[in-house]
């Protein structure tokens, strides 16, 4: 089974609210709220319904009799729905809020926890972006519907039914008329609903493409400022924000035109029934109050039928909405533990062997990147990768963290296939530094800690210690306490390098991943980072791709691919003689500084 990727921009948004019934499962554990909050409904949406007798009892028995007691019983009557109606509206109200800010709570971390456990294949096709607004937009316009709109809704239709109940009981023949009205007033909101249900959907993706374009643009503003990009970022920014503008508005003027077209025909058709009403007063044939109350029945229907209509744009986007978090939430990951994973030795060795390997990214399946490769690499041995760009060398460190499944072949770590191994398991006894270490945005101790929660101090210091990060990190404000920036802004190229060394010591791995972590570095950061390397290496078996000649003659094997087979492999010195793919790099990359 393939990723279900997010759909492109502009896809039609749901054609009904049954995306709306998958938020049940997050429902069901506050079942007992739910029924609290739907029995305030029925109260409050009763207390409206009384009204209608209420105003019949003081018309035909509080003013047409002249009594002061029977006026007085009538307004003590309406005096005692009106306080049931707001206790019944604070209960509802309260309810539904806390209702509406626990699920959509609830989805948030379930989305999250979803997200973070897709494979890497998945956001090969994903934009940052728009998995933010579907985390922040998408569930903030749901909690407004799982804690006002979808009771509102329900209102709607109970005071729709109720009330037709009611005018049936005050006049049969006058309700007969309204129900003959009544397609006139479904008709056109059927024809326009369908209409605002694409431009629902469509108007949350300009809003995700905004959002995308935005997470784009600030995680590489230092390029942009460098090359005085800002003039068209801001030109391009301010087309996606008009294209989201522009549906909107859409969206907008079709359910306003929706909720005009509904309220005029139904009061219209109110208009009709004055009329006819009040030719039957004066016939005898109906009393005043009850064409009081027949009237304030089809007013409140009238205007359920014209609020609901305003609703349903809400319900629609809110189904949109859903549909998108839960198209996340039914994602599978491609790289899964199987259902009984195989355990490794203990303690690892840290053997790798690689037969018959073959693999293309998902995203372009039809070039291979490594072809047909078969390798062994002893416990503790030091290899380097070397080979021209986009010969497979990355690629081969992330098929090792099992960032992905190869099409053919085997990747083994101490005889044990790593699809049979839990990822999270095996990926505990590897570390890999990348050329571009992530720093996060906290201090030192959080950063070397990360993924070690519950390390002590002294632990996380020595590390620092021993890849030459404590000289620099205790020169900052607050020492190893101090705030490091996002993306560790605060920090050299260097100095990151060290960071992410110590974070590499600290997890103790058998497997060590080196990718060109010095290629950026000025000879003196290089200096610093070669003896944390080495400090860090011994005794690990270690997988190094690297351009820099010093770091290359250390290793005990150097294993040249090319087109992502294996050409070659030996020293340094072995290499050269060949006079092949290696000394050609060589004397183009790897050449020392006279």
């Amino acid at each position: 089974m393939r990723h279900a990727t997010p759909p492109p921009p502009g896809r039609p948004g749901s054609r009904n609210l049954k995306p709306l019934l998958r938020l049940l499962a997050f429902v069901r554990p506050y079942l007992g709220r739910v029924l609290l909050a739907v029995l305030a409904l029925l109260v409050a949406a009763g207390a409206v319904l009384a009204f209608g007798q209420v105003i019949r009892e003081v018309v035909d028995t509080g003013l047409k009799t002249g009594s002061d007691a029977a006026l007085n019983r009538s307004l003590l009557l309406f005096l005692a729905v009106v306080l049931t109606m707001a206790g019944a509206i604070l209960a509802r109200s309260w309810l539904l809020s806390w209702i509406g800010e626990r699920v959509v709570a609830d989805i948030r971390v379930a989305v999250f926890s979803r997200v973070l456990g897709l494979d890497v294949g998945f956001f090969e096709t994903s934009r940052t972006g728009e998995l933010i607004s579907r985390l922040t937009a998408d569930t903030t316009l749901l909690q407004t519907v799982v804690g006002s709109t979808l009771a509102m809704a329900l209102r709607a239709l109970l005071l729709i039914s109720g009330g037709l109940v009611m005018l049936a009981l005050t006049s049969p023949w006058l309700t007969g008329l309204v129900l003959l009205g009544t397609p006139l007033v479904v008709l056109p909101l059927w024809l326009l609903g369908h209409r605002l249900r694409r431009l629902a959907r469509a108007s949350q993706d300009r809003v995700a493409d905004v959002g995308a374009f935005v997470d784009e643009v600030l995680h590489a503003i230092r390029t942009v400022q460098a090359f005085c990009h800002e003039a068209i970022d801001r030109a391009r920014y301010r087309e996606r924000v008009e294209a989201a503008f522009a549906t909107a508005m859409g969206r907008a003027r079709l359910s306003a035109s929706l909720g005009a077209i509904a309220t005029a025909l139904t009061f219209g058709a109110i208009g009709v029934v004055l009329w006819v009403g009040g030719r039957e007063v004066l016939a005898g044939r109906l009393s005043g109050g009850e064409l009081s109350a027949f009237l304030f029945y089809a007013v409140l229907v009238a205007s359920s039928i014209g609020g609901l209509s305003e609703i349903a744009g809400e319900l629609l986007r809110g189904a949109g909405a859903s549909e998108r978090l839960m198209e996340l939430l039914a994602t599978e990951s491609q790289i899964r533990a199987p259902a009984i994973p195989q355990a490794l030795p203990s303690p690892p060795r840290g053997a790798i062997e690689i037969a018959a390997l073959s693999f293309a990214y998902p995203a372009h399946p039809e070039l291979s990147v490594i072809k047909d490769l078969s390798l062994h690499i002893r416990p503790g041995e030091k290899v380097a990768l070397v080979g021209p760009s986009g010969s497979g060398k990355s690629t081969l460190l992330q098929l090792l963290l099992r960032f992905y499944d190869p099409q053919a072949g085997a990747l083994r770590l101490d005889g044990v296939d790593l699809r049979d191994l839990d990822p999270a398991a095996f990926r505990r006894h590897i570390a890999l530094v990348p050329q571009d270490p992530v720093i996060f945005g906290a201090d030192a101790w959080e950063n070397i800690r990360y993924g070690l929660d519950g390390v002590p101090e002294a632990a996380v210091r020595r590390a620092a210690d021993a890849a030459h990060a404590s000289e620099f990190l205790d020169r900052l404000p607050e020492g190893f306490n101090t705030f490091l920036g996002e993306r560790g802004v605060r920090l050299s190229g260097g100095q990151r390098q060290r960071l992410a060394i110590a974070r590499a010591l600290l997890r103790d791995p058998v497997l060590l991943l080196l990718d060109e972590a010095t290629s950026a570095l000025d000879a003196e950061s290089e200096r610093l980072v070669q003896l944390a390397l080495t400090e860090l290496m011994a005794g690990r078996t270690s997988i190094i791709i690297a351009h820099r000649l010093a770091t290359v003659r250390r290793v005990d094997r150097i294993l040249v691919l090319d087109q992502g087979r294996l050409v070659a492999a030996g020293s340094h010195e072995e290499l050269m003689a060949q006079n092949g793919l290696y000394a050609r790099l060589a004397s183009l990359q790897f050449r020392e500084s006279p």
